[in-house]
């Protein structure tokens, strides 16, 4: 055997060591992040029950019972949210499923407690016993789990969804029927002006749009058309749902519409805020489109040439506006409530995104209690941090430059500010 064959089992025993070494606390941690992800899904439940079991006391008695119960919930898990800067719907969503686990699925719990399985298997079975009638769940629980603690999240996914179908009592025709109701369209801002659509629709429907762009971006290509096949189906999705373009239409006129001719036909209604010298053309600072974030100021512009319904605000302030009415009137007059939302953007509870122009304009100090109406006193609240700020146990103080500190019924103290202008 010759030196350098020596030298290179040995150089690959000391390999092989050091890596059992990082397996071994790889392994390791993962175990104690499972156990970790128990003691969350423990709390999250616990806390659940405290919100139900305290409703009546701690929610004013004008609502109704179940209402009661529902905001309860929602303040404890606000609270939870603001003491973790985590937006409130997710910690919302946690505790529904810690429910179901500590609740429906103990068996489950006490593998993730063991570190048999980790919390993505956790949640991948609690998403299917979600849809399980309670008369199968048992049946159900005894043949995931098993898989669960043998296979990876990806793989019990597929495994779990074909179980659930199994065992499922209902036909699959009414379960087809009652998601359907489900059905939805959700916008996601990306980076750099981009963003996703997502349509949530049936399976046929969803294939039939596939089909037909891709059917398009076929054409076009055979054209010659120098685009890449994703960007022609992006691109043809856009002409088929502002234009009407059809897979017909591309064989008859075969280039499909470029994004920015497409755009045209977009008749929004926008506020952007455009910084003045952008606006004036010696800057290529971002505007900021309402609902999305920083877009390029060429696309701004040709946005707003379409725009029925256009609100241009200059970063620097213009003069007129009223910012205060004083005692003299509750109403918010309309140039104020464009001040008071340009200033806060979103809800000013810790952690909500609304948008400020679908939120509440809030007296912080109440009308009845001498509030008066200007920009100083109002801030932007969403429906229901509104009615939440009026439980007992929560207080919020309006500062000077629209600074808000609210108290949460734990007694913790939270700050929000309003964003400066961007650029």
């Amino acid at each position: 055997m010759t030196e350098t064959t020596l030298t290179a089992i040995r150089v690959g025993d000391e390999y092989a060591a050091q890596l059992a070494e990082f397996s071994d606390e790889w392994a390791e941690l993962h175990r104690q992040q499972a156990v970790l992800d128990a003691r969350k899904a423990r709390l999250l439940a616990r806390s659940a029950a405290y919100a139900d079991a305290f409703a009546d006391a701690t929610v004013p008695a004008i609502f109704p019972p179940a209402e009661r119960q529902a905001l309860s919930r929602r303040s404890t898990c606000a609270a939870l949210a603001m003491a973790t800067r985590t937006p409130e719907r997710t910690v919302q969503r946690a505790t529904n499923d810690a429910e179901r686990l500590v609740n429906e699925a103990p068996a489950v719990l006490a593998s993730l407690e063991a570190g048999r399985i980790s919390a993505w298997h956790a949640q991948v079975i609690t998403d299917q016993l979600g849809d399980v009638p309670t008369a199968g769940r048992a049946a159900f629980l005894d043949q995931v789990l098993p898989e669960a603690e043998r296979m990876t999240a990806a793989g019990l996914k597929s495994r779990a969804r074909v179980l659930r179908e199994r065992l499922h009592p209902e036909s699959i025709t009414t379960r087809a029927v009652r998601s359907e109701a489900d059905r939805r369209v959700e916008f996601e801002p990306a980076a750099d002006g981009m963003a996703w659509v997502h349509l949530f629709t049936t399976a046929q429907i969803a294939q039939g749009l596939v089909e037909r762009v891709e059917a398009a971006a076929a054409e076009s290509r055979a054209t010659g058309d120098t685009r890449t096949c994703a960007q022609l189906q992006a691109d043809a999705l856009a002409a088929l749902a502002l234009t009407g373009v059809t897979p017909e239409d591309v064989m008859s006129s075969p280039v499909l519409p470029h994004p920015i001719e497409v755009q045209e036909h977009i008749k929004p209604t926008v506020q952007i805020t455009v910084p003045a010298l952008s606006m004036a053309g010696v800057s290529d600072a971002p505007a900021m489109l309402d609902g999305y974030g920083p877009i390029d100021p060429e696309t701004a512009a040709r946005i707003a040439v379409n725009a029925p319904s256009f609100t241009r605000i200059l970063v620097q302030p213009e003069t007129g506006a009223v910012l205060s009415v004083g005692r003299n009137q509750y109403r918010v007059p309309a140039d104020l409530q464009r001040a008071v939302r340009l200033r806060d953007g979103t809800c000013r509870a810790p952690g909500c995104g609304r948008r400020a122009r679908a939120c509440d304009l809030d007296h912080s100090v109440a009308w009845e209690d001498g509030g008066t109406t200007d920009v100083g006193n109002l801030a932007c609240l969403c429906r229901h941090h509104h009615r939440m700020k009026h439980l007992p146990g929560w207080n919020l103080d309006h500062g000077p430059g629209g600074v808000l500190d609210w108290t949460t019924p734990d007694g913790k103290h939270h700050r929000t500010e309003p964003d400066p202008a961007p650029f």
